[in-house]
Order: C-alpha cells, then structure tokens, then sequence
C-alpha cells in the first residue's frame, strides 16, 4: 500500500492503522464510537478518513520523554 506524500492527505481506516501500528482497523473505529482519545478524523456520508498531520501528531502527543517513578518522587 503505497503512502501519499502530503500531511493534508487523506487515509483510509486501514492506512491509518498502519501509520499507527495498529493490528486492526476495526480499533479506530472502537476509539471514535469511545471517544476514547482525541484523534480528528474527516467524515463524510459513511466514509471516514484520517489526515496524516492528524496521525503524526497524535503519535507526537503520546512520547513520553520521562516517567515519574510510582509515589511521585523522582
């Protein structure tokens, strides 16, 4: 499956699992009906894309650069 270059591109549920490493599309799904994480998609009739600039922030919001260790003190 080939990417497409620009981060306005729009991705299908499939693509976008793959961008995030998901091992099903059916996941997104399962977030957007949860609302389980704030991941904007594009939607129009049935058909739900997702724009790479999305994806590639999302994954930016998830690094963690430190743990706190448990009890809080570091």
């Amino acid at each position: 499956m080939k990417q497409p270059e620009t981060s306005n591109a729009l991705l299908s549920e499939a693509e976008a699992a793959v961008i995030l490493g998901l091992k099903n599309a059916k996941t997104l799904a399962v977030w957007r009906c949860t609302n389980r994480y704030e991941l904007p998609y594009v939607k129009y009739g049935r058909t739900v894309r997702y724009r790479r600039k999305d994806l590639e922030a999302f994954i930016e919001a998830k690094v963690v650069y430190q743990a706190t260790p448990k009890g809080g003190r570091a």
